[in-house]
């Protein structure tokens, strides 16, 4: 086998497996956190998906996260946007949070410092966390089935399960995105 196959297959190989390997997730609070800054809903199920901007994974939660809540007008939706300290003003404003303020019902906000993702132990740019109305943690983990693909995941199937009949057969997922600790832009991928 030629040389050159050789290493465009295992080049193949070593990107299935990156996409398919989940990221940290951390322990979402049970209860929602009194210190948090952020506005829970009172009386509605509230989402809230933690999202690094320059994350090129993040569009596919983004996208999903979009077909959710058209099926879900119910939910309340916060998207946090990563800004280190280190990084000029507007850093965090990219398309990603344009497509997010399109989204109807979904609300973009700065996470400074990342003080936020550390509150709710989000440790990877997709994790997405759901409590009821009255702030218990319902669901922890992602909303697509590998890094960057759109389409059916067992986050979006939990969370629809939760939100219809208010059980499903896990409260978490996989999360497939790039690490929110990472400071400044993300390499090309």
């Amino acid at each position: 086998m030629p040389l050159w196959l050789v290493a465009v297959l295992g080049g193949f190989g070593w990107l299935q497996t990156y996409k398919a390997t989940p990221g940290e997730i951390g322990v979402a609070p049970e209860r929602w956190p009194l210190r948090t800054a952020i506005q829970r809903d009172p009386g509605r199920p509230t989402l809230v998906l933690f999202a690094h901007p320059h994350c090129p994974c993040t569009r596919a939660s983004v996208s999903e996260l979009s077909r959710l809540v058209g099926h879900f007008p119910q939910v309340s939706s916060r998207v946090l946007f990563l800004k280190p300290e280190d990084v000029p003003g507007g850093w965090e404003r990219t398309d990603l949070w344009q497509s997010v303020a399109s989204i109807p019902g979904a609300i973009p906000l700065r996470d400074d410092a990342g003080v936020e993702s550390a509150i709710f132990n989000a440790a990877t740019s997709g994790l997405t966390v759901l409590y009821d109305a009255e702030g218990r943690l319902l669901f922890s983990g992602g909303l697509t089935a590998s890094r960057g693909h759109e389409g059916d995941s067992f986050g979006q199937r939990r969370i629809a399960s939760l939100l219809t009949t208010g059980n499903a057969d896990r409260h978490d997922s996989p999360v497939f995105g790039c690490a929110l600790g990472h400071l400044g832009p993300l390499p090309a991928p």
